[in-house]
């Protein structure tokens, strides 16, 4: 199938279903549906060479991703990628993924968009005062963050979870528990994320008058056997707190099997909320005992993100918003219960 021939088959000029598959913004919705319909109902698949020739365009979204030795394999970052790769796939938009050391992000970043081998990108994995998102924004190349980052104001395309929120509401149940000494099992200190967690965990504590006790909280990668070593340093450790909080459900799975081998209840002698990213092959509620979470979709993040930086490429109009923060649903389940009374 060759575009002429499609064209035929469509009763439409050329020009109109090329604007239509690249996602030009004054092509109608309904004509756009169409056109993509017959597109994939035929097998069709525009020339990429030609395409980009005619619009300038190289049909790609890019990422650059920090790696190290010592870095394992994120299932986070792949069900982010799933969502993202869905809206990509729906736009005809391919992916070019840059692998970089940490320290050498910046220059990844001028040397992708000096390139022209993608008409935009998204950044992740946010810090604190993150010099990334400046440079960005001097750069003349459409991008967007899926985060925040603290310390720089917020003018620039984001997508975040409120984490401060979640995990205040999270923390705010235990304490109407009647747990007084909670744990905390977070991701890396460096990343915003994190310490947006923190600084919500520490503020419902803070409100009926408790702290958050530093020999009970760990920063860490997000896997099983972090999870396993912080929790059991924790519960063998002094004041043995009686609730923790996991930053997710693969944290939650390391300190559920440390709370396991120490013979305690989850639910019971211990309570456990963790953040649920909404991980196919981790569900929270098929723990032995369903885990309280609190819960917002990674996969839908990545779909949202991949939607708003191609609608940016194509010049929507009217743009999308540039600035949204998710609610985390707060979901309450079997492993929280109210303090055990002989500790």
């Amino acid at each position: 199938m060759k575009l002429k021939e499609l064209s035929a088959l469509l009763g439409l000029s050329q020009t109109t279903i090329s604007r239509a598959l690249n996602g030009y913004p004054e092509v109608s919705e309904d004509t756009r549906r169409r056109v993509l319909q017959v597109a994939q109902d035929t097998g069709y698949r525009p020339n990429r060479a030609a395409q980009r020739l005619a619009t300038g365009k190289a049909g790609s979204i890019g990422l650059i991703m920090p790696t190290a030795p010592e870095q394992s394999s994120d299932m986070h970052f792949a069900e982010f990628q799933s969502g993202l790769a869905e809206a990509a796939i729906r736009q005809d938009f391919h992916f070019v993924i840059m692998p970089t050391h940490r320290q050498d992000e910046e220059q990844a970043i001028r040397w992708l968009v000096a390139s022209g081998s993608v008409d935009g990108y998204y950044l992740a994995y946010l810090r604190e005062d993150d010099p990334r998102i400046p440079l960005a924004q001097s750069l003349n190349l459409p991008f967007i963050v899926h985060g925040r980052s603290i310390g720089i104001p917020e003018d620039y395309p984001y997508l975040d979870v409120d984490n401060e929120d979640a995990f205040y509401s999270a923390t705010r149940l235990l304490t109407q528990l009647g747990h007084k000494r909670i744990a905390l099992l977070n991701g890396p200190s460096e990343l915003d994320f994190a310490l947006r967690r923190r600084l919500g965990t520490e503020r419902a504590l803070n409100a009926t008058g408790l702290q958050l006790d530093a020999r009970h909280v760990r920063h860490s990668l997000m896997d099983d056997e972090q999870g396993y070593r912080g929790m059991r340093e924790i519960l063998t450790g002094p004041e043995r707190p009686t609730a923790v909080l996991c930053a997710s459900t693969v944290l939650a799975l390391g300190a559920v099997r440390a709370m396991n081998e120490l013979g305690l209840k989850l639910g019971r002698d211990m309570s456990l909320i963790a953040h649920d990213d909404e991980l196919p092959l981790l569900k929270p509620e098929n723990f032995s005992i369903p885990l309280t979470t609190t819960r917002s979709s990674l996969r839908a993040a990545g779909k949202r993100v991949g939607e708003r930086l191609i609608a940016m490429i194509n010049g929507a109009q009217p743009p999308l918003p540039e600035r949204e923060l998710w609610k985390a649903e707060l979901v309450v389940r079997a492993s929280t219960g109210p303090a055990p009374q002989d500790i």
